[in-house]
């Protein structure tokens, strides 16, 4: 995310207030501010207050402070405005939709995670792929595998942080969330990489969410692509190995789309027939 995206924001809301105003990141750290002095002054209990209620306005010092909307569980901007009395509090839940748009409007536009989210959704054309990875330097033309992992019986916000945890490299590997109970991991793999390999990391997937969150899950895989544009057809083929794995393979908690078989072939019957 650009700091100066925001910078350009918070210099404009100088002529509406005489408050200083402006955003720190999830280390406490101010990136943009409208009183120049106090960019890349460090904040650390600010951070720490704001991860304890990251989803209300908090008051640490002399300042007011409100995390701007985050994919995680745990923020990663926050906008701050001089003051803890209630003008400082409408003040900064003003600057905070203004400065949660223009970081939605950016994310959309430059981020990759977006990206590979509207390929496996189908919701970029064909044409515009090879746009927007240009514009993003993204590497088009490297194998990769789709994992799909679905939460079974409960959910748990967090389990989106522990596959990112796992994955940590955010310009290589894309875990995204796709449903209130399904997580998507792209994973880029090295040539050569055998279904053994793949099969392992959807099993240290799988350990991690039961180990950490107690989590069941059951993940399909789809075919190893070797193009983004061939994302889309990984993703529905993750989907159709959850699906047909349900009748034919019960009691696996991980189906790769290369090994249901017959299964594969009939799964457009109705499933009781299937069954």
């Amino acid at each position: 995310m650009s700091s100066r995206v925001f910078q350009s924001i918070v210099l404009q809301m100088k002529e509406c207030t005489d408050r200083v105003i402006g955003v720190v990141d999830d280390q406490g750290t101010v990136v943009s501010c409208n009183q120049l002095t106090w960019i890349g002054e460090k904040w650390e209990g600010a951070a720490s207050a704001l991860n304890v209620n990251d989803s209300t306005v908090v008051i640490y010092g002399d300042k007011t402070f409100k995390p701007l909307v985050s994919r995680g569980s745990h923020f990663d901007y926050a906008a701050f405005v001089q003051g803890s009395d209630e003008q400082a509090k409408l003040i900064c839940s003003m600057v905070t939709v203004a400065l949660n748009s223009a970081k939605a409007y950016y994310e959309e536009k430059h981020d990759k995670a977006t990206f590979v989210k509207n390929i496996i959704s189908d919701n970029i054309l064909l044409g515009d792929i090879y746009v927007r990875a240009k514009e993003l330097h993204f590497v088009s033309e490297v194998p990769r595998a789709v994992f799909l992992v679905r939460q079974v019986g409960s959910t748990d916000m967090a389990a989106m942080d522990v596959v990112q945890s796992l994955f940590p490299d955010k310009q290589v590997d894309f875990v995204l969330s796709t449903s209130e109970t399904d997580i998507t991991l792209i994973k880029q793999l090295p040539d050569g990489t055998d279904g053994k390999e793949i099969y392992k990391i959807a099993k240290q997937v799988e350990e991690a969410l039961e180990g950490e969150l107690n989590l069941k899950v059951v993940i399909g895989i789809g075919t190893v692509v070797g193009h983004i544009r061939e994302l889309a057809r990984a993703y529905k083929e993750a989907q159709v190995a959850i699906d047909v794995g349900k009748v034919f393979d019960t009691e696996k908690s991980i189906i790769n789309y290369e090994n249901l078989g017959i299964g594969r072939l009939i799964y457009q019957l109705p499933t009781t027939l299937c069954e």
